[in-house]
């Protein structure tokens, strides 16, 4: 659904949200039951968020100029044990 914007010369602006494509150029107000005209307005375009943009860019870049890796990831490291002594008395999972 998009959300198209109409005048009514009496009550003012108001949305109409209809399938795209499926805007009139003249559309019944729902206050006064007058003809409203369309008004154009700029796209609500929206971008991705950085994290996003950066992972697109990099597979776009990959695609042409693959990253040559020479060395297996190191492994994982575990997490230090707690200082405190008490932890050791806790159950283990």
């Amino acid at each position: 659904m998009v959300t198209y914007q109409y005048r009514c010369a009496r009550c003012g602006p108001f949305d109409v949200a209809l399938p795209m494509g499926g805007a009139r150029p003249e559309q019944r107000c729902d206050q006064c039951d007058g003809t409203a005209r369309r008004v154009f307005t700029a796209p609500s375009l929206t971008r991705p968020g950085a994290p996003l943009t950066r992972a697109l860019d990099a597979q776009e870049a990959s695609r042409y100029e693959p990253q040559v890796v020479k060395a297996a990831p190191p492994p994982e490291r575990r997490p230090a044990p707690p200082s405190d002594p008490r932890h050791a008395l806790l159950p283990r999972p």
